[in-house]
């Protein structure tokens, strides 16, 4: 079972797209399985046969843990050196009492309730159960009051605890732990879109406008190396690459799916990478590489109608941009009122890596070049 992501601890088998016995390309799909973000599929890393299966579909698998062999033809799979025999369990047995022990009282009966007769003719009456009413009279006698509230009162509604998936338990983890553990600070930046929206119009439906801040934010990344940077536990790491991540949701949650190299592709790969990714990721059809690797993420909702948020980080990563929706907004245009469509960008960072002045003028930069947006 490989580590397909970071911290990731175990890895549930959805299916095997190949059985015992068959031939296997190097590279080609052995299995699907589930992490904490979404449904991969596990690569053979090598030419062979598929061999000694040891875990089946809906088995949920430690990171390290040998799931199957990829063996020569007429090669048997290795001989296992652990014991899969279980345990031996200790059992204490209990000695029989002795014949001289003596035997143990039974426990006192439960007191009767104390109800007036009025209360009891009514409770009859009224199918309530004494048990459960609480009594409000002299030393808790049950009243006919008490009898006739707990008759009106609602039944308790039992509590149905909801099942998340391992996909929504573990995001719930991870962003807990990136937000009790990373010292965030926001900032906020509101920027004229027209030449945004001008240069999704020259380039047609194809490219849309998260293509075009992915080319932008990358470009910036690549001369602000700090946002591009990596927190370690005790460090900052330096990232040679610009890899954004942009999440995409899916079912039960959300994935951040990364485009390699982001600051030096053209705008038509971008977007390419882009439409392939969120394709395959709401199919459960991603790849390892496609969801890991990432130095910084961006997360549009502008699309679901929302105006600003801000977004947590996703660790290593020092920081990540929340885009929200461009809307008609009312603003001075030189010196006159004037009607402007304005986008908000949050930038959340992580205080450890970047100071608020680096993030700042990252965050200016951004701005800059997406109020001049030559793409």
């Amino acid at each position: 079972m490989p580590a397909l992501e970071m911290a990731q601890e175990t890895g549930k088998i959805i299916s095997w797209l190949k059985q015992e016995g068959d031939p296997i390309a190097k590279g080609e799909p052995l299995a699907e399985i589930e992490t904490d973000k979404v449904v991969l599929e596990l690569e053979a890393s090598a030419d062979g046969v598929l061999a000694g299966i040891k875990a089946s579909a809906g088995d949920v698998v430690q990171v390290g843990k040998t799931i199957a062999w990829i063996v020569a033809p007429g090669e048997n799979p290795p001989i296992e050196t652990e014991s899969s025999a279980p345990a031996a369990r200790t059992i204490t047995a209990t000695p029989p009492p002795s014949a001289n022990a003596p035997i143990p009282a039974s426990a006192p009966a439960t007191s009767e309730v104390k109800a007036s007769p009025k209360a009891r003719r009514m409770a009859k009456e009224l199918g309530v159960d004494l048990a459960k009413v609480r009594g409000t009279g002299p030393g808790g006698v049950i009243s006919g009051e008490d009898v006739e509230a707990a008759a009106k009162a609602p039944p308790p509604v039992a509590a149905m605890p909801a099942a998340l998936s391992s996909i929504a338990r573990l995001m719930a983890e991870r962003t807990t732990q990136s937000w009790t553990s990373a010292p965030h600070f926001f900032l906020i930046r509101e920027i004229d879109a027209s030449a945004l929206i001008a240069a999704r119009e020259k380039h047609g439906k194809a490219v849309t406008h998260t293509d075009l801040l992915v080319a932008i934010v990358a470009r910036a990344l690549a001369t602000h190396p700090k946002m591009n940077a990596s927190w370690t536990g005790s460090a900052i790491q330096y990232n040679s690459n610009v890899n954004i991540s942009i999440a995409i949701a899916v079912k039960d949650g959300v994935v951040g799916a990364v485009i390699p190299d982001a600051d030096t592709a053209t705008l038509a790969a971008i977007s390419a990478k882009r439409r392939d990714l969120a394709e395959r990721a709401r199919a459960g059809r991603l790849h390892p590489p496609d969801v890991s690797g990432g130095t910084f993420t961006i997360s549009n909702l502008g699309m679901f109608g929302v105006d600003a948020f801000s977004a947590i980080i996703t660790p290593p990563q020092a920081a990540v941009l929340a885009v929200g929706r461009i809307a008609d907004h009312v603003v001075p245009v030189n010196g006159l009122i004037g009607i402007r469509p304005i986008l908000t960008l949050t930038l959340s960072s992580d205080h450890r890596v970047v100071d608020g002045a680096q993030a700042a003028a990252f965050l200016n930069d951004v701005a800059e070049a997406l109020t001049n947006a030559q793409l």
